[in-house]
């Protein structure tokens, strides 16, 4: 007996080469057991109507900062560029606490899932105090989103040359030692797994070479995926010049990086010969333009990379710099820069449908199992309403309107076959309470930044 049939699709796009219109998708114990057509419909426990909507895949975010939510839209940052933005930050973040993390996390995660989102990735790279990442997956498991956090660090302070202040820096034992303890404690490579653990220093102009080193021998040693920023920002380019007298692609081969086990965010400035170079080795990229562009760096080009052969996820970056969690609204960016960068021939909807899903996917080592429809896949599904104002006029092509009508947001966004958004609100208990604890920890970490 199916557990949950979603029926009555206006279109049901499985992204394993089928769409059905009047279609409907049928779950059990967090699978996906059947998808068909109008008509041959199979008995379930409880009904879900998807008429009048569009039925994807969950969408999956390939990186955020999600703790960044507690400096969103801060007025000293919101004119600067990247390492003036983190130096005005740096010093707020100093305040994170356990309480500070696990409330960020809970609310980063809920907004996710309203904006279709059913699995993240989570690079908590500013560490003043130990155990935040066990903070991250206490909040994980409360919402019930797929997690994927990727142990963040910094080892390199000011003082040697690096942007973070020294409170943020820990040593190469610390981190490598935490790193191996959390694998040990919380990641789960089983298929279906709703836990994975990656290991991320932050980006190369932040961290030693020593760390970027032996984090991939250890990856390698734990089996578990690595992840940072790479060639996001001229500054980067410049310190990696000066310091390693190599580019940062360069420089990310010279310290074993290089492999299908890693997955990089951004990829702004980079070369042809890179971009092959990072397809040869099965490195994929986050995709992040809303991030980036707003920090006035740019976007990386979609169509570029993918003409190179990169696998090409999607992802909503910093809360504080994109400022909004919405991974719809983020694909939205993806298309209107591919086709900015590249023509209007660029990219299409189901381009960046597929880095939002498929892709993005297999950026996380998960690509035999998520981002489709298909009996036996994880139960991530999303019913977006395609019924409203915005749509008026939309009949030739749902999937184009879904991504460039809008704003459009889930009636239903299922993570293993179970409802964190249901008809339109999150199921979720005790949203106020959250938000006003939220409000209140944000305003403190945010007074720092006024010397109060």
């Amino acid at each position: 007996m199916n557990d949950t049939l979603i029926r009555d699709a206006e279109l049901v796009v499985t992204m394993d080469g089928d769409e059905i219109p009047g279609g409907w998708v049928a779950l059990a114990d967090g699978t996906v057991t059947g998808v068909g057509r109008a008509g041959d419909e199979p008995t379930a426990a409880r009904t879900l109507s998807a008429r009048g909507a569009l039925v994807t895949p969950g969408l999956i975010n390939t990186h955020h900062h999600i703790f960044q939510n507690l400096t969103r839209a801060y007025a000293p940052a919101t004119r600067y560029e990247l390492f003036d933005w983190l130096r005005t930050l740096y010093p707020l973040w100093t305040a994170l606490d356990e309480e500070a993390v696990e409330v960020s996390t809970w609310v980063g995660l809920a907004e996710l899932a309203l904006g279709g989102c059913t699995t993240t990735a989570d690079m908590l790279h500013a560490h003043p105090r130990p155990r935040l990442i066990d903070a991250q997956i206490r909040a994980a498991r409360q919402v019930g989103l797929r997690f994927h956090p990727a142990r963040g660090a910094l080892d390199l302070s000011e003082r040697d040359g690096g942007p973070a202040p020294d409170a943020l820096v820990e040593s190469a034992e610390e981190i490598l030692g935490d790193s191996e303890r959390l694998v040990a404690a919380y990641h789960d490579p089983a298929p279906g797994s709703m836990l994975r653990i990656s290991l991320a220093p932050a980006t190369q102009a932040a961290v030693t070479e020593r760390l970027m080193v032996e984090t991939a021998r250890l990856a390698e040693r734990l089996d578990v995926r690595l992840h940072t920023h790479l060639a996001e920002d001229r500054g980067e380019e410049q310190y990696c010049l000066e310091t390693f007298g190599r580019r940062p692609v360069d420089q990310f081969e010279h310290v074993g990086w290089g492999s299908e086990r890693a997955w990089v965010a951004h990829l702004v400035f980079s070369r042809e010969d890179e971009r092959a170079r990072l397809a040869r080795w099965g490195t994929g990229v986050a995709h992040c333009p809303g991030s980036t562009m707003m920090l006035g760096a740019g976007a990386a080009s979609l169509p570029d990379l993918r003409a190179a052969g990169v696998t090409v996820g999607l992802g909503c970056d910093g809360s504080a710099s994109t400022d909004h969690a919405s991974l719809w609204l983020e694909a939205r960016t993806a298309l209107a820069a591919a086709r900015e960068r590249g023509g209007a021939a660029a990219a299409t909807a189901r381009d960046i449908l597929r880095a939002a899903t498929v892709d993005a996917a297999a950026c996380l080592g998960r690509g035999d199992e998520l981002g489709r429809l298909r009996p036996g896949a994880p139960a991530d599904v999303v019913v977006w309403e395609l019924d409203r104002f915005a749509f008026a006029g939309a009949h030739t092509d749902l999937v184009e309107a879904w991504l460039r009508c809008g704003p459009v947001r889930p009636r239903h966004t299922l993570v293993q076959g179970r409802p964190v958004v249901e008809d339109g609100a999150l199921t979720l208990p005790g949203t106020t309470d959250m938000l006003t604890v939220h409000a209140r920890i944000s305003r403190r970490i945010q007074r720092l930044g006024a010397g109060a």
